[in-house]
């Protein structure tokens, strides 16, 4: 179990898209709750809809309003299962994330959900790198508007390169430099960097000077053990001295879970956090 006192310090949240996926997405947030939790987020959950129906919408509202948890976070349109990463950067998807935009903010100021990842996007053969990041920054610059009239952030991730190959931003100091180009062009302040252990440390950062470099740009933390992205103690990395750190470093928000289960069943995979710290403070 990781120490109580270093864990303790920190208010998690549970990502309902990877944890409790034995069973149907509706049904995940009265799971999340029974196991103790208050607060959890998501990936885009509607696969390849840009623009769910409000029977849909309404449906995961009342899913999370009847388990009395609250939606912390939510990716705007993405369909991870697929192997897409985030659209923001990928010419053919322009339209479909411009219209996803209002959407994904509606659905989340309903549910009072202040943070808003947008996934940047994979390299696609043929296109030029240039011509991808420009309209990445065109797209994040109007998804960080919608997250500020809704007083939400906007989270810019870096992702691992052995999972995601085509993904340009793995490492932090990527993912930083584009927060930055984003309030630049803003003047908002509101991008932040997602701060992500599991991947950062697949590609073979220092955690540690990641947290001590880049602690004032982040704007969520999520976590999953290596190599094998399952919950703390199941493999190399030492949480109790990177909570620690994230202490030291004055971060003071969320922590997301965001790893499969070893076991392979959610209920069992949260062993190492006492029950009394698991709700959000």
């Amino acid at each position: 179990m990781i120490d109580v006192t270093a864990a303790a310090a920190h208010s998690f949240t549970v990502n309902l898209s990877i944890l409790f996926g034995e069973l149907p997405l509706l049904e995940r947030p009265a799971a999340a709750a029974a196991a103790g939790f208050t607060a959890a987020e998501l990936w885009w959950p509607f696969g390849e809809e840009h623009a769910p129906s409000e029977a849909e919408q309404d449906a995961l509202r009342k899913a999370f309003g009847d388990a009395g948890v609250q939606l912390t976070g939510l990716n705007f349109l993405d369909d991870l299962t697929k192997g897409a990463r985030g659209t923001v950067s990928v010419p053919a998807e322009k339209e479909r994330f411009r219209a996803n935009v209002p959407v994904a903010a509606g659905l989340a100021a309903s549910l009072g959900t202040t943070a808003l990842n947008a996934l940047y996007g994979n390299r696609i053969e043929g296109v030029d790198p240039a011509e991808q990041d420009a309209l990445a920054l065109e797209n994040l610059v109007v998804a960080a508007k919608a997250a500020h009239e809704i007083g939400a952030v906007l989270l810019i991730e870096a992702l691992n390169k052995p999972e995601s190959p085509d993904y340009p931003l793995v490492s932090a100091a990527a993912a930083v430099e584009v927060v930055d180009k984003v309030n630049a062009a803003t003047g908002l302040g509101n991008a932040k960097f997602l701060c992500d252990l599991y991947h950062l440390a697949r590609n073979g950062e220092d955690l540690a000077a990641v947290i001590d470099t880049y602690a004032d740009r982040f704007g969520h933390v999520q976590i999953a053990d290596t190599p094998g992205r399952n919950e703390p103690g199941t493999g190399e990395l030492d949480f109790e001295d990177l909570f620690a750190r994230l202490t030291a470093a004055g971060y003071t928000g969320r922590i997301g879970l965001e790893y499969r289960p070893a076991g392979g069943v959610g209920a069992d995979a949260f062993e190492w956090l006492p029950r009394e710290h698991r709700a959000a403070k």
